[in-house]
């Protein structure tokens, strides 16, 4: 399977790796796009949260530089936005029921200050898919195909700005436990894994499961 990296991607992300566990018994291998240009306005370097005022995205700042590969984008740290994340989701989920679970584990990372947006989200997505003990080996592809030349290739099909059926069409678009919900009127769709995981702990994964 073939994706994009992404910054806490969405759940359709991570309902793609568990539909190939269900699939094969042996671990999956998840292909990251490593040698495409950067992306602006994608889930690259932004998520979804859900706050008490709604829905709030969460972004990392880039350098500009002279390379736009992907994989030589570098995070620009003159900004505190790790600690505005920190506070954002400290906001959002201190009582949801297993965020003090995940808080420190994933503090450690963001504070961690990784130079390159590839290295943070690499990091990122591994302790996701580890707290959703789903058995994924994620590795970087070693050149660029073009679009939908490959089977199962997912790269461009995620966007926040393109709606999709991916949770759908798997047959896993079904709520879950939200802080929030009541205040909202309802579900929320369209997050980040992280709203997910700090609501439903350990059962996370059964909602990406059919």
């Amino acid at each position: 399977m073939l994706l994009s990296t992404a910054y806490f991607p969405p759940l359709q992300w991570f309902a793609l790796a568990a539909r190939n566990l269900t699939l094969s018994a042996d671990r999956v291998s998840v292909f990251l796009e490593a040698c495409e240009n950067y992306q602006k306005q994608s889930y690259r370097n932004r998520c979804y949260i859900l706050g008490p005022q709604g829905v709030q995205m969460l972004q990392v700042p880039v350098v500009h530089g002279a390379s736009w590969a992907i994989k030589d984008v570098f995070v620009d740290y003159s900004t505190p936005w790790v600690v505005r994340t920190v506070r954002a989701l400290d906001t959002a989920y201190e009582s949801a029921a297993f965020y003090e679970y995940y808080r420190d584990g994933l503090l450690e990372i963001l504070e961690s200050h990784p130079e390159r947006l590839w290295d943070l989200n690499l990091r990122l997505i591994r302790w996701c898919l580890d707290r959703l003990h789903l058995p994924c080996s994620v590795e970087p592809t070693v050149s660029f195909a073009a679009p939908d030349s490959m089977a199962d290739d997912w790269r461009f099909r995620i966007h926040p700005k393109h709606p999709d059926t991916v949770l759908k069409d798997l047959g896993v678009d079904r709520p879950y436990y939200q802080v929030f919900r009541d205040r909202m009127g309802g579900f929320t769709p369209g997050l980040s894994i992280l709203d997910l995981l700090f609501n439903e702990g350990p059962d996370a994964v059964d909602f990406l499961c059919p």
